[in-house]
């Protein structure tokens, strides 16, 4: 019987290295003793400091942490990757209807499917919060074949 190993990205072998850092820019910017990474790959000895920056230790959390950035990110809002970001803040003052939401959702798949080629998008989905005037977005996707992840932000 054939058995399915996940796929593992050499940067995932050292878990000493950081991959990347994670968004949204939350560290402590004392030095308290506690850790500032609570990922997959946690090391608490690792992970212990003063930095307003938090450490990534998986290319799995550096893809969700990218795929934050992307979406809070506008187009030419970066100078040398203009094409970079999805313009999610130009539909904030929309009248949110099923119409709007189900347009919206096709072109956040569009979007993440051409912007991470590595990322299999499973499903968006996007849920009015009318009390709070707010949307929040889910994304179930799954990186090089491993095992379905789940992205919520509140727009």
């Amino acid at each position: 019987m054939a058995i399915r190993i996940a796929n593992q990205n050499p940067l995932d072998l050292n878990q000493r290295v950081a991959v990347g850092i994670s968004i949204p820019f939350n560290g402590g910017a004392t030095n308290t003793g506690t850790p500032l990474y609570t990922g997959s790959g946690f090391n608490p000895s690792l992970t212990t400091g003063t930095s307003v920056f938090t450490s990534t230790y998986t290319t799995i959390d550096q893809v969700k942490s990218n795929m934050i950035n992307f979406l809070l990110t506008n187009k030419d809002e970066r100078v040398l990757n203009p094409g970079f970001g999805s313009n999610l803040q130009n539909q904030l003052f929309e009248n949110i209807t099923d119409e709007y939401l189900k347009g919206l959702e096709i072109k956040i798949s569009n979007d993440l499917s051409s912007n991470f080629p590595a990322v299999r998008i499973n499903g968006v989905s996007l849920t009015p919060i009318y009390d709070e005037n707010a949307i929040q977005l889910s994304i179930n996707y799954s990186y090089l074949g491993n095992a379905p992840e789940n992205l919520q932000i509140t727009l």
